[in-house]
């Protein structure tokens, strides 16, 4: 009788390489999913991705990644093209917004679209300023407070941690 499952094992292999893959990107420490069907463990401290189907059916576990792993992979990446943030210093009496979770920066809706803010624009309270990208999910950032955008601190398609200041308000 032939493994009529091949097909939806690859599948799988396949999906699990490229969460493997966005987890190593992420920097996040573990990941745990759960479905109805398998069950996938991923961890940075562990040597290999312990992935089990259900009826106990393990699938050859993926590679681990290290930070030099990371590391290469990114230096043979070419970095993408990003407008700079702008310069100038920072006024302390300026209303820092942060990244609300760790991700990437995009300053505009959609690649070629004009930015939702630019230096030196007006916003008011619940103004959408920016988005941040975590696998494919998107976030939207808002003016907590109007006023003007005096400093973007982040370039676009740049990976922010959370917290980390995006940009600058001077409040009304």
């Amino acid at each position: 009788m032939a493994d009529t499952n091949a097909s939806g094992d690859d599948r799988l292999l396949r999906d699990l390489e490229l969460l493997n893959e966005l987890f190593a990107q992420g920097g996040y420490k573990e990941l745990r999913v759960v479905g109805p069907n398998v069950s996938v463990l991923l961890s940075a401290q562990a040597q290999s991705a312990s992935v089990l189907q259900s009826g106990g059916n393990a699938l050859a576990p993926l590679p681990a990644f290290s930070a030099s792993t990371v590391q290469a992979a990114a230096a043979s990446q070419p970095a993408p093209a990003a407008a700079p943030a702008s310069k100038g210093a920072i006024d302390p009496a300026w209303v820092a917004v942060n990244a609300p979770n760790l991700g990437t920066f995009y300053r505009s809706p959609k690649p070629g679209s004009p930015a939702f803010v630019e230096v030196g624009q007006k916003v008011a309270v619940g103004t959408e300023l920016c988005l941040i990208e975590v696998m494919k999910l998107f976030t939207s950032v808002r003016a907590e407070v109007a006023g003007t955008i005096r400093h973007i601190a982040a370039a676009d398609a740049e990976l922010v941690d959370g917290g980390q200041p995006l940009l600058y308000i001077e409040q009304e």
